[in-house]
């Protein structure tokens, strides 16, 4: 399949839920994904995006604003996002407004990120039933971006939210807006939220369908272009962002045995919780770490085994303009630091452009050698 967008225009950033495992000090697990932020800041990341939730332990970060913001104040350009603000769960004022502030401190350096929430228990003791969730983004939605826009005091009464002669009294930092992000998993909802808006989609790694060696990317993107086209708007594959584990070592089994158990304590912890399927043994976990390999639901090996598994997940979806590597605490933290280096140093170039001039000159250089071979250089000394 060939690309819609070329290889050397995709981009890398990272993605932090954040979930750590429980047992260790939460408090220090924050500064801890905290100095990742100043790793990935120095490494060049583009971007980094942090979650919100409310339960089940092992996501702890309630509010991503608050995150930024302190984050912010330890890097330099790295820009930041809520991936995401959960809408349903916050009135739609309080959101733009504390957005638009983040916005101000950060001085632009920040994407609103929205979706509906994806953690029942959350719902729950919110006491939100989950069939209205999406009803709810959408409407909320509607109103940040008219709170945004500033053109007019907004009013809007809801069974969940009213606004009178609503205005922000800050506004975005850049004369171009506060730019916006929509999550999407498995359901066209998000997607087609994004395409009716014309904003940013975010797509998570789905597990993949039988045949398919990933979930249906190209599918999902077809959802945002027909929401775009029945709305009279335009969506660009260069701001769609895909988010998937990576994993990167000297070689794929190395790669295989630094995150097995750390792969195994999720799927067995927190993923059962969601509902996957325990593993059994070691054996068992191995294997299906294997196969999610296989079919691209992860991607871990050498630079050279994820600069290939990267262009499959490409040419599968159609192209995307950022891979954001989701943050998991699989390997030992100096064997996750170390991956990232890896991936910076020997897999982003590939997809950047970053390697064509230094390739074009050696080339150029070798071939003038060829050139040259035997011609007597003059002697510089008088």
């Amino acid at each position: 399949m060939n690309r819609t967008i070329p290889r050397a225009r995709m981009d890398f950033g990272a993605f932090l839920s954040p979930l750590h495992p429980l047992g260790e000090d939460p408090a220090l697990t924050l500064w801890r994904d905290l100095e990742l932020a100043e790793w990935l800041d120095t490494l060049g990341f583009a971007e980094l995006w942090v979650g919100e939730h409310h339960s089940a332990g092992w996501g702890t970060v309630s509010s991503p604003e608050l995150f930024i913001a302190t984050a912010a104040e330890r890097t330099r350009h790295i820009r930041f996002g809520t991936g995401v603000v959960s809408l349903p769960y916050h009135h739609p004022y309080m959101v733009a407004s504390r957005a638009v502030q983040l916005d101000q401190l950060t001085r632009g350096r920040v994407t609103l990120g929205v979706g509906a929430g994806s953690i029942p228990v959350d719902m729950h003791l919110l006491g939100i039933d989950p069939a209205d969730t999406r009803r709810r983004t959408a409407e909320s939605l509607e109103v940040i971006l008219q709170l945004l826009k500033g053109e007019k005091p907004v009013t809007r009464r809801t069974d969940w939210f009213e606004l009178n002669d609503a205005r922000l009294q800050l506004r975005p930092c850049t004369t171009g807006g506060l730019p916006l992000a929509v999550s999407s998993a498995t359901s066209p909802f998000g997607m087609r939220l994004a395409g009716q808006h014309g904003i940013t989609p975010i797509s998570f790694g789905v597990p993949p369908r039988p045949g398919s060696r990933i979930g249906d990317l190209a599918g999902q993107w077809r959802h945002a272009e027909e929401a775009a086209a029945e709305h009279g708007r335009t969506i660009d594959r260069a701001d769609w962002r895909v988010s998937l584990a990576v994993h990167v070592s000297e070689s794929r089994s190395q790669a295989l045995d630094e995150i097995v158990d750390g792969w195994t304590r999720y799927r067995n912890e927190y993923w059962s919780m969601l509902g996957a399927p325990p593993v059994h043994s070691a054996a068992e976990a191995r294997k299906a770490l294997e196969e999610a390999i296989e079919t691209r639901s992860v991607i871990v090996g050498s630079p050279e085994d994820c600069v290939q598994a990267i262009d499959d997940v490409q040419d599968v979806a159609g192209g995307f303009g950022r891979l954001l590597v989701t943050v998991m605490d699989w390997a030992r933290r100096e064997q996750m630091k170390r991956s990232f280096e890896l991936l910076a140093r020997f897999v982003r170039p590939h997809f950047t452009g970053a390697l064509d001039g230094v390739r074009d000159s050696a080339a150029w250089a070798t071939e003038l050698a060829q050139r040259f071979a035997g011609e007597t250089v003059p002697d510089p000394r008088p």
